[in-house]
């Protein structure tokens, strides 16, 4: 790429594949980074270096001018320093913050101290730049973690002409999480004398929010799909933003996430035991097998294959899972493989129903992404029954490996499975819009009678397998929209 077309974009995040993962949002920021990267962008990302994280794993290059960092956070003094990290298979190499204090535990998020680690990040990437003379066009923050480095460049890095043409980008990946805290953290994130640049309203009521902070003062903002954008402005999905998201309407973008093939294929996927493709699927039926056997279910050829991978939380819709799978696995014959951890109600459920229908229903508690892709590869279909989800990835994994994906109508899932027509043959899923459990049971029932059909099921297989949701194409509408920043 010539210089002149060469972005320089800073990259700061919470976590990224494969050094440290909770959800979607390392895939993605991992996926972005070596988009920008592969595309010639000039590029510097900046992470927590988790105590979790296997160093021995990394190749580590020791950066002198990013050692021996002070920060000062309200009354709290700590010594930091950056090193540069790639992990064997990677994309582009990261930066990696130290702070034992902070970061030495063995949980990514929760705590007392949770306000000092991001604020923390936040800073320590802005001082990166200074350190390293990188005049980013683009400051690219994720969710509510990075979100306070808008205001920071207003106030406190203010007088720094280094960041005097630089633009500022947050991506919301999920409102839901917006990291609140009581006014008293406002010294340790270093806004005292900014008040007046902090919504007013939380203010009164005693309350900090990195992401309401990040949606005020972000040059553009980027949600991960364009349902989602649309359905944030509504008090349903917003979480309380919606007022000043509606403030900022000229200034939100959807742009749906893409998938890196270059990990989720069948055809060269190295975590599942037999490879197959669109052109060949019987590798399909041997993968459903061996994971039937790896998880101690009954294989009984062409008995349907249920499959989720999920956070067991409130925003997946798993009360309806609750509400419907008991009575569908008495009335209709189908096996279920569930991986997951969340909410311990959830959890317990799972745990009962395979103790309820042994051989028919598996239940493994926590993440494991090998037996992830095994799940993937191996089931005839994938539930997603979200009551909100932004973007999701699992139905765009489903699609590629000829696993049907089951979803209700919103956020991402509506803009990427359309509901199948077995009369015009077109159609890539089983989508159901009411978020009940009657609409649950419709669509595992439609599911289920297509199953039964070999020519329309074939069909509605490779239909998904077809479809491209590659980053190649997503990546370039993040590029479009940062340069008419610029």
């Amino acid at each position: 790429m010539p210089a002149k077309n060469r972005l320089k974009i800073f990259l700061a995040c919470s976590e990224m594949t494969p050094y440290a993962k909770t959800g979607g949002l390392a895939d993605v920021t991992s996926a972005l980074a070596a988009w920008f990267d592969n595309a010639g962008h000039d590029l510097q990302v900046l992470m927590p270096f988790y105590a979790t994280i296997d160093e021995a794993a990394l190749e580590i290059e020791v950066v002198p001018e990013l050692q021996g960092l002070e920060f000062q956070l309200g009354a709290h003094r700590f010594n930091c320093w950056i090193v540069k990290a790639r992990a064997e298979g990677a994309g582009p190499a990261v930066h990696l913050l130290q702070c034992p204090e902070l970061f030495g535990g063995d949980q990514l998020y929760g705590g007392d101290d949770e306000h000092l680690r991001f604020s923390l990040l936040s800073r320590a990437a802005i001082e990166m730049c200074q350190k390293l003379a990188f005049q980013p066009d683009i400051f690219h923050v994720h969710d509510w973690h990075t979100a306070m480095i808008p205001l920071y460049l207003k106030t406190l890095y203010s007088w720094d002409s280094l960041f005097s043409k630089t633009k500022t980008v947050l991506t919301i990946h999920n409102i839901g999480y917006q990291g609140v805290f009581g006014t008293d953290v406002l010294d340790d994130a270093g806004l005292e004398e900014s008040t007046m640049e902090l919504d007013q309203e939380d203010l009164q009521g005693g309350r900090l929010n990195f992401m309401k902070t990040g949606v005020l003062h972000a040059d553009l903002l980027t949600t991960v799909s364009p349902t989602y954008a649309r359905e944030i402005f509504e008090p349903e999905y917003g979480m309380g933003l919606e007022r000043h998201l509606q403030d900022r309407l000229g200034s939100v973008v959807g742009i749906l996430n893409g998938v890196d093939y270059g990990e989720w294929n069948p055809e060269n996927d190295p975590l599942i035991p037999h490879p197959y493709s669109a052109a060949d699927l019987s590798g399909k039926e041997k993968n459903k097998e061996a994971l039937a056997e790896e998880l101690g279910l009954e294989y009984v050829f062409d008995r349907p294959l249920f499959g989720m991978v999920s956070r067991l939380t409130y925003q997946k819709g798993i009360e309806l899972v609750q509400q419907v799978l008991p009575d569908m696995l008495e009335t209709h014959d189908f096996s279920l493989a569930v991986l997951g951890n969340g909410d311990a109600e959830y959890e317990d459920f799972f745990h009962w129903l395979h103790g309820e229908h042994p051989g028919r229903v598996s239940f493994f508690q926590g993440f494991n992404n090998p037996l992830a892709h095994r799940i993937e590869a191996g089931s005839d279909i994938f539930i997603m029954p979200s009551r909100y989800e932004p973007c999701g990835l699992n139905q765009m994994y489903s699609l590629r490996y000829g696993t049907v994906p089951l979803v209700r109508a919103t956020g991402g899932l509506a803009d990427s499975v359309q509901h199948f027509d077995a009369d015009s043959g077109t159609g890539t899923g089983i989508v159901f819009h009411d978020f009940d459990a009657n609409g649950l049971r419709w669509a595992m029932a439609t599911a289920l009678k297509l199953y039964g059909n070999k020519h329309a099921w074939k069909k509605l297989v490779y239909n998904g397998m077809s479809k491209n949701y590659s980053w190649e194409e997503q990546g370039k509408y993040y590029i479009e929209q940062f340069r008419k920043l610029m």
